[in-house]
């Protein structure tokens, strides 16, 4: 026979009755008169051509074709209620998703050691996968559940539920020691003498070469580079200063061998935000992810200079 051939309320039916050994215990379980469930054993006894259940002490007792059947029934019907209860809840401690977020390199160094922690202790079978994207193409990617999340300063990026996290600024980063911080500057005169410096710049990091452009600085930039990372390295062994967000350059002040300097510059100020698509915005694990990383870095205070 074929499953189209079949009402599959008749298989939870049976499984009721299997399970209670007895049709009247099974009507009250299911909630259903006891004529009702007698009629819909007849019909399924019909269209398997078998008794399924006889008379037995206290109740029936299943034929060997039910007790065949039973194993399947029960294993479809579990299959199918784990289903429909998993797009209700979501349980950290035992989950196992995968989540997959867009996250610049400088996003990995800010936020993923804590963010991390925290899933060890709290999701420890959760993974994380982190990929940056082009702007254009992060909304379509969390529409699609391509990610789950975006992290990060995205003006371009629209039509996204969001919230944000924090606010920063881009400042100046030098090598501790560097001539230029042996003279105290401040307004006009520090942004002038930044042309007495010369640069280093992240390509993929569109924002910071916009701030030299606007300053009149492409012909101070003497190094472009494909990550932030590599940045420390570079500006602690040369001269050369490097345009990048406050607090992920307090990160690396901390550990010395580090001057900031903050000018002034246009387009200083920036927002940190947390994206998502409205698709998902009841998907349990994105909820749970989402109230996690807001709980850890919304409005996080900057790290001591």
């Amino acid at each position: 026979m074929h499953i189209n051939d079949i009402d599959l309320n008749l298989l939870r039916l049976f499984d009721a009755v299997y399970r209670a050994r007895s049709v009247s215990r099974a009507s009250e379980a299911l909630g259903l008169t006891q004529p009702a469930t007698s009629q819909g054993l007849t019909r399924l006894r019909l269209l398997l051509k078998d008794a399924l259940f006889v008379r037995a002490p206290g109740g029936v007792a299943p034929t060997p074709r039910a007790e065949r059947l039973a194993v399947a029934v029960q294993a479809a019907l579990a299959t199918l209620e784990q289903a429909l209860n998993e797009a209700g809840q979501f349980d950290p401690a035992q989950s196992a998703k995968v989540f997959r977020i867009h996250m610049s390199d400088i996003g990995e160094a800010r936020f993923l050691p804590e963010l991390m922690v925290a899933l060890r202790r709290l999701a420890p079978g959760v993974r994380l996968e982190t990929s940056p994207l082009a702007g254009s193409d992060i909304a379509q990617a969390l529409d699609s559940g391509r990610i789950d999340l975006a992290f990060g300063f995205l003006p371009t990026v629209k039509d996204t539920q969001r919230v944000k996290l924090l606010s920063d600024r881009y400042i100046v980063l030098l090598r501790s020691g560097h001539p230029f911080t042996q003279k105290r500057r401040s307004g006009k005169a520090l942004l002038d003498d930044l042309h007495q410096l010369e640069f280093v710049a992240v390509r993929t990091h569109s924002d910071t070469l916009r701030i030299l452009q606007m300053l009149q600085l492409e012909d101070r930039l003497r190094l472009g580079t494909e990550h932030f990372m590599v940045l420390p390295a570079i500006v602690k062994a040369t001269d050369l200063a490097v345009v990048m967000p406050r607090n992920i350059a307090r990160l690396f002040a901390q550990a010395g061998g580090y001057a900031i300097i903050e000018p002034a510059f246009a387009l200083r100020d920036f927002t940190v935000s947390l994206h998502w698509s409205r698709r998902f915005e009841a998907d349990p694990g994105n909820q749970w992810l989402r109230q996690l990383i807001v709980g850890l870095f919304s409005e996080m205070p900057v790290a001591p200079a």
